[in-house]
């Protein structure tokens, strides 16, 4: 009987899996970091398509590789949450969103991460703010397997003539700078960005 209920008790523990236990590292400037857990009960993807791209131009494709710390592993079921402006630089709504889609609006999504490490989405090209103050940017929040939460840089634009190099972080958080040099490829305009899990992320370890 005992040997039964051992074998139960380990079956539970990978059919019901473990709760997580979501930290979320150095907040700083974040502004609804939280939102990275909002995926609710949808099935998440290494690809994800956000809304309006098919009615918006110009499309864009950004993909590239998550690596563990060590820079060189991949890392799987890592979650990407993303979110940014419409072509008129603002957050749209629909007027029933909850939780923090009401500050971000519905143009977001997530990501994550296959066995290779390997994340795309696909959407358009935002818009700065009205206000013309700041670059056009596409917002990033990690969501670590293990609960490990923060935000890293945002995607930015080379060519935008809002971006200076106050934008450009020099200890960029995640190794990358997030500055996107967009391509043509057939009707995308596409590039790269690599992440490292916890590069330059205060109080990581």
């Amino acid at each position: 009987m005992r040997y039964i209920f051992i074998l139960l008790s380990i079956s539970c523990l990978q059919a019901c899996g473990q709760k997580t236990n979501y930290r979320l590292i150095d907040s700083g400037r974040c502004d609804g970091c939280e939102a990275v857990l909002e995926f609710g009960d949808r099935k998440l993807n290494a690809v994800d398509t956000l809304p309006l791209f098919e009615q918006t131009n110009p499309k864009i494709k950004v993909f590239g590789t998550v690596y563990q710390p060590d820079g060189t592993t991949p890392a799987e079921g890592v979650i990407l949450y993303l979110y940014h402006t419409n072509r008129d630089g603002i957050y749209p709504k629909r007027g029933d969103e909850k939780g923090w889609a009401r500050r971000h609006g519905y143009i977001r999504g997530w990501v994550k991460t296959d066995q290779n490490g390997q994340y795309a989405f696909y959407t358009f090209r935002p818009a700065s703010y009205p206000s013309g103050t700041e670059a056009e940017h596409i917002h990033i929040t990690v969501l670590e397997p293990d609960g490990k939460y923060y935000w890293i840089g945002s995607y930015l634009f080379h060519d935008d003539p809002l971006l200076t190099d106050r934008d450009i972080d020099k200890t960029p958080r995640g190794g990358s700078d997030g500055v996107l040099k967009l391509t043509k490829e057939g009707n995308l305009l596409t590039d790269r960005r690599d992440i490292v899990l916890g590069k330059n992320v205060p109080n990581y370890d």
